[in-house]
């Protein structure tokens, strides 16, 4: 298998909450972070989410363009021709926080293509799109949403939202880390009576239980994933009391929401062993992944100084600084750091088959 159908996103969102285990959703900025992604989840043997973010989609596109749609599109294009050689996993494509003042130049524009695509008999370029709304009042967050919710089954993707803010900063994005990082059991209840729970399209939720982008030292993070259990129990029983419908059934009653984890880079084993148990079916990892590519180059760069640089009138050597030589070792830094992930999360060995 190579990148997801809807269907097959489909079957691996719900095998991972079955199963109790959940996806990295590695950020890619380049075709060589994409391939050390691609090589992550081959070499542990787990499907998996690549994703690109407000900032690295553009990015893509070159400093030159600086076109949100075109990077994202040129990404798509390249992660098919190169994920179609790895045949034993597969992997979705996901463009990662999309805030308001974004959607019309980034999002939407790929939703239209994406619709125009399925219409013509094709499957859309991404499998899924998340938007931001966690700096702007829940009613008109899930306004936004009901909106694109309705897109994407157009579009045949799946809707990702964010309720609550995650602190920190994240694409020149950022938000205090206070009391706003932690959504209520009564946030989950609005959601599902606004969104359906899968009836009117599929989404997952980004609730917030003290998330923070970024890297931290001990002590200044504290989750509370077992916010995520009271949601998702807040949630079910209302469903047994018939004050929510649910007509999709799938396996897991206790479980209504697919749950995202933002922030996760620098959480514990318990924590995010918890946050799995309790319905996170994608975790997003950024932070630790660049700091593997970056810290391998550096590497390379203090061992070979003088071969990397041209000293004292010397010239070097080209082997040392042609960027296959210290690439090559920052893909594979990164892609041993997307197995640790998939170890930690539970999906290693779980490629479907």
């Amino acid at each position: 298998m190579t990148i997801a159908t809807p269907e097959r996103y489909a079957q691996m969102l719900d095998a991972a909450k079955r199963g109790g285990y959940a996806y990295p959703a590695i950020n890619v900025t380049s075709t060589q972070t994409l391939n050390a992604a691609l090589q992550g989840f081959d070499d542990a043997q787990s499907d998996g989410i690549i994703q690109v973010s407000v900032g690295g989609s553009a990015y893509f596109s070159g400093q030159a363009l600086h076109d949100r749609v075109t990077g994202s599109l040129a990404f798509a294009a390249f992660a098919h021709e190169v994920a179609a050689k790895y045949p034993d996993i597969t992997v979705a494509l996901h463009t990662d926080h999309c805030a308001s003042q974004y959607l019309d130049e980034w999002v939407r524009p790929l939703l239209d293509h994406e619709i125009d695509q399925v219409r013509h008999g094709g499957n859309p370029a991404f499998q899924s799109h998340m938007w931001d709304g966690s700096t702007v009042p829940l009613g008109e967050n899930l306004d936004v949403a009901e909106e694109l919710l309705e897109r994407s089954v157009a579009a045949h993707t799946v809707l990702e939202i964010e309720i609550g803010a995650v602190g920190g900063e994240e694409d020149g994005h950022s938000a205090a880390i206070n009391e706003r990082l932690y959504s209520t059991p009564a946030d989950g209840v609005r959601v599902a009576r606004r969104l359906g729970l899968g009836e009117r399209g599929r989404y997952m939720a980004a609730f917030t239980f003290g998330n923070v982008h970024g890297s931290y030292k001990p002590g200044v993070v504290k989750l509370r994933p077992e916010l995520l259990g009271e949601i998702q129990s807040a949630v079910a029983v209302e469903i047994k009391a018939g004050t929510i419908p649910r007509s999709i059934d799938d396996g897991c009653p206790d479980k209504p929401f697919a749950l995202v984890f933002h922030g996760g880079s620098g959480s514990s084993r318990e924590d995010i062993a918890q946050a799995v148990r309790f319905g996170v079916v994608k975790m997003n990892v950024d932070t630790d992944t660049q700091y593997a590519f970056t810290r391998a180059i550096a590497n390379h760069i203090f061992r070979h100084y003088d071969a990397v640089l041209k000293v004292d009138g010397e010239v070097g050597s080209k082997a040392m600084y042609d960027p296959r030589s210290w690439g090559s070792e920052a893909e594979n830094a990164m892609a041993a750091r997307v197995v640790e992930a998939c170890r930690q999360l539970g999906s290693t060995g779980k490629a479907l088959r």
